[in-house]
């Protein structure tokens, strides 16, 4: 029998899932998670703290997830047949993510991580893909090479397709990234040539730059700028592709371009202020402060790079022998913090490997650097894309090819919502209906008014609703005294959407979303 407490809470639940992604959104999930274990009530604990796992992982923060992570095993652990398939296998793939934090920043404890990954082990095998890559990447972390070696053949001899694991697609670059650092290019290479990217959006582009150094080491040269170049294109904009950037910056200083390797660090430095973890920012920095000392050995010591400005420090023009001197401190006191929670000394001595490392071959030549600006490098394996006229099922691979094709940054959060955020607007692309052939797209507008607004609210969204065709505009009210203005594009496809049909719906939800989320903050 539901009591009025646990409608209560209940209600509270779905007004925060709707409130916009921040800090406030994450806190009121905490609370609601609290409160319903503190009230005996574990199905809303478990659905508030699974939200609030995917709202931390949609902001980024995936080290946040480790204590719902390990809330979650414990209310299971009390209540054994609370969660069904989908849900378990949901909770092991957020535990695969927790255990992966440890990986990207020293504030995620090391006893925390191995004890979500046992867990992991006793639930899936000792046998099992996720887990092997998990344990093969942790000893590598911590600077074992024989365990990481051991563990890497489970993983390798694996299923790639365990909905436990990460990106199936993705799994040949991460191996490559291992054999590569562990010195065997070839072998990264010959990974990389036997991956199937599937349905994948990150790819080619992913592996093409796992396979930058090896190319370099392996002296085929022309191959490893024809990857820079097709791979940078892409990765240059994307938020979440910024770990990705230090193998460009290392590419330019050991391939032999530090003119345009100091282009690209003066282009991305302002990401360094707000990196995707610590793990990204001491490697963007080793990079960095590597290029920088290779630069000035070759007389670009003096060449003048903005730095923006961020909390204390001010902006300034600095000179590229004094910025490799700063990120190599940044680098190195990470590396360091790293190691202070491992017990070991790896990091600092990956990174002082790093720094050490000088060019491996001279750059191809200026007319072919630019002939790869105007040619695609590397033709995708696989069936020929769709004919653009040629309607086909609305799928999550055509919608992601869509806002790739744009440029756009988002994220895939784990029900298979595109989710994005232009200007004033958060906007999320989902499939829905029986067959997932109904395509919706919600706005919701960052500013909020005050829930004694609500007369003026509902008067807006009249008038936007009589003036314009999309989208279509609501005021909803969560449990908080504010007003959540959003709207809604609801298109059926159930016919069928050809790839420049999709790309025009996108298109006009980007645009009228984006016009409604500016309207709203133009309000008094």
């Amino acid at each position: 029998m539901t009591t009025a407490r646990d409608r209560g809470l209940t209600a509270a639940l779905a007004d925060a899932r709707d409130r916009p992604d921040g800090a406030e959104r994450c806190a009121e999930l905490a609370r609601i998670a609290a409160r319903a274990d503190a009230t005996g009530d574990p199905r809303t604990a478990a659905a508030a703290r699974f939200a609030l796992v995917e709202a931390y992982l949609h902001l980024g923060e995936r080290w946040r997830t480790v204590e719902p992570v390990g809330h979650l095993r414990a209310t299971l652990a009390r209540h054994p047949g609370l969660l069904d398939a989908d849900d378990l296998t949901r909770l092991r793939r957020h535990q695969r993510q927790a255990v992966e934090a440890l990986f990207g920043t020293p504030r995620v404890g090391l006893d925390q991580a191995r004890s979500l990954l046992d867990t992991l082990t006793d639930d899936l095998g000792p046998d099992a893909t996720p887990v092997g890559e998990l344990r093969c990447r942790l000893a590598d972390h911590l600077g074992d090479e024989p365990a990481a070696r051991h563990a890497y053949a489970h993983w390798s001899a694996g299923d790639t397709a365990d909905p436990v694991g990460g990106c199936p697609g993705c799994a040949p670059a991460r191996r490559a990234d291992l054999l590569a650092g562990w010195g065997e290019p070839a072998a990264a290479l010959a990974t990389l040539a036997s991956a199937d990217p599937g349905g994948c959006t990150d790819q080619p582009e992913r592996s093409l730059a796992a396979g930058l150094l090896p190319w370099l080491r392996t002296g085929a040269v022309v191959e490893a700028a024809r990857a820079h170049v097709r791979a940078y294109r892409r990765h240059r904009r994307e938020r979440t592709a910024f770990p990705l950037l230090a193998t460009h910056l290392r590419f330019c200083a050991l391939g032999g371009y530090p003119h345009r390797g100091l282009e690209l660090l003066t282009e991305q430095l302002p990401r360094l202020d707000h990196p995707a973890d610590d793990l990204s920012a001491m490697e963007f920095a080793a990079a960095g402060a590597l290029l920088c000392g290779l630069a000035t050995e070759a007389g670009l010591g003096g060449r003048r790079i903005h730095r923006p400005g961020h909390g204390s420090r001010p902006a300034a023009e600095v000179d590229v022998a004094t910025l490799g001197a700063q990120l190599q401190a940044l680098a190195t006191a990470l590396a360091g913090s790293f190691d202070a929670r491992n017990g070991t000394g790896h990091q600092s001595g990956r990174i002082a490997s790093w720094l050490a490392e000088r060019p491996l071959a001279g750059p191809v030549s200026l007319a072919a650097e630019s002939e790869f600006d105007d040619e695609p490098a590397v033709e995708e394996a696989g069936p020929d894309p769709a004919h653009p006229d040629e309607p086909a099922p609305l799928d999550l691979a055509a919608l992601a090819a869509v806002l790739d094709g744009r440029g756009e940054a988002y994220t895939v959060e784990p029900d298979g919502t595109l989710a994005g955020r232009w200007g004033e607007a958060t906007i999320q692309f989902r499939r829905l209906g029986r067959h997932g052939d109904v395509l919706h797209s919600r706005v919701v507008a960052a500013r909020r008014l005050p829930a004694a607004r609500r007369a003026e609210a509902y008067a807006f969204c009249n008038v936007w609703n009589h003036d314009r065709l999309l989208p279509a505009a609501y005021v909803h009210q969560p449990d908080d005294e504010t007003l959540v203005l959003a709207a809604g594009i609801t298109t059926d496809l159930s016919c069928g959407v050809a790839p420049v049909q999709l790309a025009v719906l996108v298109a006009a939800a980007i645009r009228t979303g984006t016009a409604y989320a500016d309207a709203v903050a133009a309000l008094p």
